[in-house]
Formats: C-alpha cells, structure tokens, sequence
C-alpha cells in the first residue's frame, strides 16, 4: 500500500512581504517585512504644549480657545446691533437684580477689586519665583497687565449702559471679572492645580455678584471670562512645564 506523503510546511518566497514574523527581541513581534523600523513606533512622539497637529494624544485646550474667541465676536456683536441675543440679556438681569441682599452681591463682587484680587496674584508670583518659575510668573504677570489694554478699549468702543445706571456707559465687558478670572486662576497655576477650582468658584462669585447687584448685565461676564481664556493659555503652558531650567555652567577648570 502507497503511503501517503506528509505537507511540508510553506516556504517563504523570495521578494514576498510577510506581514508579521517573529521579531529580534521576542517572538511574534510585528515589524515591516523589510526589516526597517515603522514610521510612527509606539511612545516615540510626545504631545506637543501646544497641541500641533500629528501629537498623540491630542493636547486639549485649543477647541476652548477657539470657542472663548468665537463667544467673545458673537456677543460683542450683538452687543453693538442690540440684537436678540442683548435684549435677552436684558431681561435677564432686570428679573434677577436685587434678588438676593445687597450686602451679599456686593461682597462677591468686591472680589473682583485690585486692591483684593492683586495681592494673591503678587503673593503666588512671589512664591513661584522662590521655587524657580520666574517664566510662569512673568506670564501671570503679562496677563493681568493685559487686562486693561484689552477690557477699556472695549468699553469705549462698546459704550454699553448700566443695568442700575442707563445715563452712563462702558460696562461691556467686566474689568471686575476680568480681573478676578486672571489673578485667581493665575495664582492656582503658579502655587497648585488643586487649588484651580477654589479660583473657579472666587471667579464664578464673583460675577454673580456683579449681576445680582447689577453692576454689569450677564453678557458682560460673560464677554470677560471668553478674554481671559486666551490671556491664561501661556501662564497655563508655563507653569505646567515645572521649574525654569538654566544652561549649565562652564566648568571653571576646563580649558578657555
């Protein structure tokens, strides 16, 4: 009887891509067939500070950015036209000013004051340099000097009524939120992230305040807190990198 001949096991041909074989360090590992390493390897890219296309992951912050800047042009022109969106806001404010005592309204709002907001940004500026952060701090700095370059050409050219005082103008936007927002969140990234929502709710006080006491109409919080997510982006990045890192001094010893 003729005995059945045994399959041999494929050969591999010449010129012939084979998608995984067994790689040099362990066996089964995936690489290219023409034994150059991939393009892209695992944990070779690192994610860019400011998120530029092709990082992985993906850096959050500037689909924030881009919708703080398109809230900003949106209300700011609805502002200007008086449009639906004005008048809205309006309505809003005229049913909650006065709704809650006035020595209350008044005392969230005053945390928006320079004379209160400016010390604890000057103390955490003070600290972050102590622990070597003089860039974070310069641009926490930057930032609330900014403030009135960009908030009084906006009231002047706005020239919005107050909710209490119609006579009047320049309330869009609010320089007491604005500052509130930079000097609070400012400090919480020089000192700590875990203090990040404690500036939130000074911030978010704050313009509460402001409305419930009708200093400003809600779309001038509103209008303040959309400005000072840019003017926060470089402080932010700052202090998230850690301590400055100097160049290394010339070794005294070396040749000249």
């Amino acid at each position: 009887m003729r005995e059945t001949p045994r399959a041999e096991p494929p050969q591999p041909r010449p010129h012939r891509a084979v998608a995984h074989t067994p790689g040099a360090s362990c066996s089964g590992t995936p690489h290219r067939s023409d034994g150059r390493p991939p393009h892209t390897p695992r944990g070779v890219r690192r994610s860019d500070p400011l998120g530029r296309p092709g990082t992985t992951p993906p850096v959050p912050g500037r689909p924030a950015l881009f919708s703080a800047l398109v809230a900003l042009v949106v209300v700011t022109w609805q502002v200007l036209v008086h449009g639906p969106l004005a008048r809205l806001d309006e309505r809003v404010s005229r049913a909650v000013v006065d709704s809650v005592p006035r020595s209350l309204s008044e005392l969230a709002s005053d945390l928006g004051n320079m004379t209160v907001a400016l010390p604890v940004l000057a103390c955490a500026m003070a600290y972050a340099v102590w622990r070597g952060r003089r860039i974070a701090a310069l641009y926490a700095g930057l930032a609330m000097a900014l403030v009135p370059l960009l908030v009084v050409p906006l009231k002047e050219w706005t020239a919005r009524p107050g909710p209490l005082e119609p006579w009047a103008h320049g309330y869009y936007p609010s320089g007491h939120t604005a500052t509130a927002a930079v000097a609070y969140f400012g400090a919480a990234f020089l000192v700590s992230n875990r203090l990040i929502p404690v500036a939130a709710l000074l911030t978010a006080l704050t313009g509460a305040g402001l409305i419930l006491r009708g200093f400003h109409w809600p779309l001038d919080v509103l209008a303040s807190l959309a400005l000072c997510v840019p003017l926060m982006t470089w402080p932010a990045l700052a202090a998230r990198r850690g301590p400055d890192r100097l160049p290394p001094r010339p070794d005294s010893d070396g040749p000249l």
